[in-house]
């Protein structure tokens, strides 16, 4: 039976229990404080933004202060995330994440230490992803070319998508994310706006230039609407073609063509890269085309043969 002289919890408890999956009213504010951080100050992507956010609240939960937080909270963190089975590169990135807010609230003056820079992480598997060869990207262009030759708008879009994807390894945001003042016709260059808002020219070919011209002549006349702005790419609707629309258009055309990989527009991206270094390209200025920070990030998404780094090293080493 009841209690007749308690009938329920005490209003205290009631008003200071925390709900399942909420967090803590200054843990959160900090929270919200370090997106603020990330997304005006250090001019990261939304895509970022979510993926810190997501990782942190995992951290965050259950922490009624952000004083609570420290490295035996961080270690078991990681450690429930590895007993649940979360890969090596996603242990790898969350406790990336952990290092960068921590870093920030000491900064900041939320904590007195950081406690991040003790913390450990698993290496992650720096493994390489599929590629073209260079014949498999010829076969997927030239496939392209012949479908757009009734010069149906849509056509005329995605052999361009192609084309300049392979052309410059721009990111499938960057290529979406252009406008018609972007584009240098007299000098093949595109203006791009990477990661961090960073931006960068990249050239593209003769190629590519055939496609862009018959796609402004034939193509994106046709798909203009009102909504269309100064967005180079359309989509069936007239508005800035959509990133996954982009992605569909890849996975199309590369499926279409017997014998080839699936690979999506990362796909062209690391073919295009590899493909440079071994024609000959630098690795310095593949890494300013692709808008890499680091050269490091560069060599992971470059499939160089050990024939190509015999060569160089025969050519360039004095003992060799």
């Amino acid at each position: 039976m009841l209690d007749p002289g308690r009938v329920g919890p005490d209003r205290r408890e009631v008003a200071t229990e925390q709900a399942p999956g909420e967090l803590a009213e200054p843990v959160a504010a900090a929270l919200k404080a370090f997106t603020e951080h990330l997304r005006y100050e250090r001019g990261r992507s939304e895509h970022t933004v979510r993926a810190y956010r997501s990782d942190l609240r995992s951290l965050l939960q259950g922490l009624p202060e952000l004083t609570a937080l420290d490295l035996a909270h961080l270690r078991r963190w990681l450690a429930a995330g590895r007993t649940a089975g979360l890969s090596r590169t996603t242990l790898a990135r969350r406790a990336a994440a952990a290092r960068t807010f921590t870093a920030w609230a000491r900064r900041t003056g939320r904590l007195d230490t950081d406690p991040g820079t003790r913390l450990s992480s698993p290496r992650p598997h720096r493994k390489l992803p599929a590629v073209l060869g260079e014949e498999q990207a010829a076969e997927v262009l030239d496939a392209a070319t012949t479908g757009a030759e009734e010069s149906d708008p849509i056509a005329l879009r995605d052999l361009l998508v192609l084309e300049l994807l392979y052309a410059t390894g721009v990111r499938v945001s960057e290529l979406c994310g252009l406008d018609l003042d972007d584009v240098d016709g007299e000098r093949r260059a595109l203006r791009v706006v990477g990661k961090g808002s960073r931006e960068r020219t990249v050239v593209y070919g003769v190629p590519a230039e055939r496609a862009l011209r018959r796609y402004l002549v034939a193509g994106r006349p046709a798909l203009v609407t009102p909504r269309s702005g100064r967005a180079l790419l359309l989509g069936a609707r007239g508005g800035r073609l959509d990133p996954r629309i982009a992605r569909e258009v890849v996975h199309r055309a590369v499926t279409a063509v017997p014998g080839i990989p699936d690979v999506g527009p990362h796909g062209l991206r690391h073919a295009a890269a590899t493909h440079m270094l071994q024609g000959g390209a630098d690795l310095r200025y593949v890494q300013e085309l692709l808008g890499h920070a680091k050269l490091s990030t560069t060599q992971l998404y470059t499939h160089v043969t050990v024939e190509r780094l015999k060569v160089v090293h025969e050519q360039a080493h004095p003992r060799a």
